[in-house]
């Protein structure tokens, strides 16, 4: 399915996770939230792939890419350098972003251990995902994580969804 956002274009597939939710408008609204506090993501130039999926997927996908052999909530395969993407003019053709892979069985665990809904966790993940798209980063060290997290954080708040690290101030 091809969801046509105002600014960047989504193709999102929706494979094994439960009928009854809409997760590609969850996709579209998360990704409208991170774009708020990321502007790079509302380049119309711009397109990525969202694959909800189960873990068995997740685990081949991060075996083959990663070198990790399980599954992971989210999955995150940038296409364009952060410098490349802050450059990149409005106008001229498609540029892919990248693709985010969510896992369907982690996912669940996940926010069943935290005590929260699965679509606000699902929401936390797939801003993560866009905002590792963008550029940013949480592992080389202590000021990036905490900037990634203060993004998720206001990101999540546009969507009336609570602080999901719980121990900062907004």
């Amino acid at each position: 399915m091809k969801v046509h956002l105002p600014d960047m274009d989504l193709d999102i597939e929706i494979d094994g996770w439960p009928k009854g939710v809409d997760w590609a408008d969850l996709a579209e609204r998360a990704h409208e939230a991170a774009e708020q506090v990321e502007p790079a993501l509302g380049n119309p130039r711009l397109t990525a792939s969202i694959l909800f999926t189960v873990d068995e997927e997740v685990e081949l996908l991060n075996r083959e890419w990663r070198g990790k052999d399980k599954p992971t909530n989210v999955l995150s395969f940038p296409m364009l350098a952060r410098e490349t993407l802050l450059a990149l003019p409005d106008d001229g053709g498609p540029e892919m972003l990248g693709d985010l892979a969510l896992a369907w069985e982690t996912c669940e665990r996940e926010a069943s251990e935290k005590g929260i809904g699965l679509e606000d966790h699902a929401a936390h993940l797939l801003v993560h995902g866009l905002l590792h798209l963008a550029g940013h980063d949480h592992v080389n060290d202590d000021a990036q994580a905490d900037s990634m997290e203060r993004l998720e954080i206001a990101a999540l708040a546009k969507m009336g969804i609570a602080d999901p690290y719980g121990d900062r101030d907004q």
